[in-house]
């Protein structure tokens, strides 16, 4: 990872809000621009900076790099997991009770050669509702030669009247293992809320070190103008769950036929597939209820893992 000087004056580099926007916006999400009613993009609280780097270091995985900068933070990595003691889990906070308007974050992941790392928030994401302006939140992942990087973020949930872009980048050395969750709820569905929010568009992007482009997988929802329920989107489920694996220590037929095989036991609609040029296999699946979706993200997460690491998935991780 390419930092900035060390000091004042590089550590406001790296919480520019010009440095966490992305680059580009889908027209779904641009058309909401505006300065906020509130404390405008770039005001304390409304930055949020994750820079972390990891390495091998007497036998396990280690945070040998930090740079936090609120609502943005993380603790002290944890090492829970009994089938892998190696591999810390690294938790994702906020300061505060979600996103809101005028909102940038920005993490920047580091997994140097050998590292074994799961990343994941400590609660689900909750998108508030915006009067003026949108959120956005920026994801780079490098994982070098022999890692192998877990980043499996809770449920995501857009509020009524919410406008959000994810941009994720991730850079996957041939000899790497990453696997990338997504959980998204329709709404509030507690409160009879349904695909209320005003735009929830992502871009996933996996690139090999020299830059090639590996796959992508752009999602749009935005319900004014296109529909949230036909086959290709929600289909009129309330949540949705896509899990990606980018691997080349089994083959992706392989690695696709165990997700298959243990999504096919949960009863949701949903499916595994290759991904493009064999680097991996993805699946998603489609319920109504947010434990069944969970326990089959859980098993489907589980099957794989069991494939490429020979241990579990530890009990509620995930979830």
């Amino acid at each position: 990872m390419t930092a900035p000087p060390d000091g004042v004056s590089g550590d406001l580099a790296r919480a520019a809000p010009e440095r966490c926007a992305p680059g580009w916006l889908p027209a779904g999400v641009a058309r909401y621009a505006a300065p906020p009613d509130t404390l405008p993009v770039g005001s304390p609280g409304k930055v949020g900076v994750l820079e972390l780097d990891f390495a091998v270091s007497g036998g396990r995985t280690e945070l040998t790099g930090c740079f936090q900068k609120a609502p943005l933070h993380t603790t002290r990595p944890l090492y829970p997991d009994p089938g892998r003691p190696d591999m810390p889990c690294v938790l994702f906070m906020t300061a505060g009770a979600g996103v809101l308007q005028g909102d940038r974050y920005r993490l920047a992941l580091d997994c140097g050669p050998g590292t074994a790392v799961h990343f994941t928030t400590q609660t689900a994401t909750r998108i508030y509702r915006m009067e003026h302006d949108y959120a956005t939140q920026v994801v780079d992942l490098a994982a070098g030669p022999g890692s192998h990087v877990e980043y499996l973020p809770a449920t995501t949930i857009p509020f009524g009247e919410s406008r959000f872009y994810q941009r994720m980048s991730v850079t996957a050395d041939p000899e790497a293992t990453v696997v990338i969750g997504e959980k998204l709820m329709a709404g509030r569905l507690a409160r009879g809320e349904w695909h209320a929010y005003d735009a929830y568009c992502t871009d996933l992007e996996v690139r090999d070190p020299g830059g090639r482009l590996l796959f992508a997988d752009p999602l749009r929802l935005i319900p004014a103008e296109h529909g949230t329920a036909g086959p290709a989107v929600m289909d009129g489920f309330g949540l949705m769950a896509s899990l990606y694996v980018i691997t080349g220590a089994r083959p992706a037929r392989e690695v696709a036929d165990a997700m298959h095989e243990a999504l096919a036991g949960t009863g949701l609609r949903g499916g595994a597939s290759v991904l493009p040029g064999g680097r991996g296999a993805w699946a998603r699946m489609l319920g109504d209820r947010s434990p069944e979706v969970d326990a089959a993200f859980h098993r489907t997460w589980d099957a794989a893992r069991r494939l490429l690491l020979g241990v579990p998935a530890p009990p509620g991780a995930g979830a």
